[in-house]
């Protein structure tokens, strides 16, 4: 029988990793959040969701019911004021209840830092957790990391922020202190790899990439890989406090976060101890390769993600310019039709070639003349099949990448701009007919990128929600169904 595994912070980026690389193992699993509504949909049927707090000492108690393991990934970096006592009042609650539940073993993942040395704020808190888990008398295993690098990880995001939108960046003495970066995927082995060490006692394991680079050289090689040109110069005058709310304008980061990382980036945070290279067959991968596969593993994500589950709960974005998903910026909308699903789907199967966009075809073709002046395929070459589709057909100036009939269909663009793009429609059954969501996908290269979305975002306005309607049209009009606006 597997170990029954209580896990914190399965709404967050490690914990919310870590549950499906566990369900995927079969380990039945015990999640405490305060926003079960946030888990629900997203969790096998064996994993067990209990609303609760790690400061609320009575759904710990509930929630470590006949659990062997306990993982604490949860910290109150975010806080905007006493975050020390916070977490400490956290830590102890949480390690009292597992004692109080005869939990065998707690799994911690704290920072990375030379505890004889002179720490941050945010980096004294966490080790301070790990030793008030370890007063509770329950056996701990605390991992210490530094920077984590993978797609929508605090650091990865703030490095992809930078390069991204700044051509000529004015960098503070922080950029040039090492540290010693790991993937979130070696993280991830590391954590599950705990569940099956003997309990022993007490443990810490210092864990880290083979490279000690700093933030300058990691956002150098981040530029590298995705072809950009970067000027960085030094100056000695932006304290952290500055360097935040610099960060605050220029990347995701809002400045109290960008503070508090900022403080901890201001000290080395390189492995000291290598006893987990002994104790643990984890051979962690390099920040180049680490880098690489957060990149290649957005793509994936982004393929694989339901834009619809994204974003339907949100309502219309809140902000102008469509929606943020990693680098990528997301416009997405629905209509309501009374076809049938298939009915809906067949005008979405023809688009393009002869039957055109459903609206604004001259500005599509004027589109496709501007793309063949600067040697791009314009919209000339049409479509295979009038009716069928097939993925890896050209379609003016998409190409078919993925194709679900009667349900899906994902376009890629071969048109020349400054990144990728993707067209995505989507068919889903509703009461009384049919719901159609499109969905325009950008991935900006530099500032460029930026400026082109934004540029074009007001014409994308108008001509996206007029092909939407158009489809809609096309959809009822073949149901025999008069369609109003």
């Amino acid at each position: 029988m597997k170990t029954r595994v209580l896990l914190t912070g399965a709404t967050g980026y490690v914990g919310g990793r870590l549950l499906r690389l566990l369900e995927t193992e079969g380990f039945p699993i015990c999640c405490i959040t305060r926003r079960p509504e946030y888990l629900q949909g997203r969790i096998a049927s064996s994993t067990e969701i209990v609303t609760g707090d790690v400061l609320d000492a009575d759904s710990l108690q509930r929630a470590m019911r006949a659990v062997h393991t306990a993982y604490y990934l949860v910290h109150s970096m975010g806080a905007a004021r006493g975050f020390e006592e916070t977490d400490r009042q956290a830590a102890e609650r949480f390690g009292a209840a597992a004692r109080a539940q005869r939990v065998r073993r707690i799994i911690y993942l704290g920072g990375l830092g030379d505890s004889s040395g002179n720490l941050s704020r945010h980096l004294r808190s966490r080790h301070e957790v790990g030793e008030i888990l370890q007063q509770s008398g329950v056996p701990v295993i605390e991992f210490r990391a530094s920077i984590v690098l993978g797609s929508g990880s605090l650091s990865f995001e703030m490095i992809r922020a930078l390069v991204e939108r700044l051509p000529v960046m004015i960098t503070p003495r922080w950029v040039n202190i090492r540290a010693q970066p790991i993937a979130i995927q070696d993280v991830l082995q590391y954590l599950r790899a705990a569940l099956d060490l003997p309990a022993d006692g007490p443990a810490i394991y210092e864990i880290g990439g083979p490279d000690k680079v700093t933030y300058s050289e990691l956002m150098r090689e981040y530029a590298r890989q995705r072809g950009l040109r970067r000027l960085m110069i030094a100056v000695p005058v932006l304290t952290p406090r500055l360097s935040s709310l610099w960060l605050g304008l220029v990347t995701p980061l809002y400045a109290r976060i960008g503070r508090k990382l900022i403080d901890s980036i201001c000290h080395p945070t390189v492995v000291q101890d290598d006893t987990a290279l002994r104790v643990f067959t984890v051979r962690p991968i390099g920040a180049s390769e680490a880098i690489a596969n957060a990149l290649r593993n957005e793509d994936r994500e982004c393929a694989e993600t339901r834009w619809s589950d994204a974003l339907s709960s949100a309502g219309p974005p809140p902000r102008w310019g469509g929606v943020r998903l990693g680098n990528r910026l997301i416009d997405s909308r629905t209509i309501r039709v009374a076809a049938p699903e298939a009915v809906a789907f067949a005008p979405i199967e023809r688009i393009g070639g002869a039957t055109g966009w459903y609206y604004g075809n001259i500005l599509w073709q004027i589109r496709g003349w501007m793309d063949l002046l600067i040697g791009g395929v314009g919209m000339r070459r049409g479509r295979r099949d009038r009716k069928h589709l097939q993925t890896g057909d050209a379609l003016d100036c998409w190409r078919v990448e993925a194709f679900e009939p009667g349900r899906k269909l994902r376009l890629a663009a071969e048109m020349k701009m400054p990144g990728r793009a993707w067209l995505e429609f989507e068919v889903g059954r509703e009461a009384g007919g049919s719901v159609i969501r499109q969905t325009a996908i950008f991935d900006p290269v530099g500032l460029w990128g930026l400026m082109y979305w934004y540029l074009v975002y007001p014409l994308h306005q108008l001509v996206f929600a007029g092909m939407l309607r158009g489809i809609a049209r096309a959809a009822d009009h073949r149901s025999g169904i008069p369609w109003e606006i």
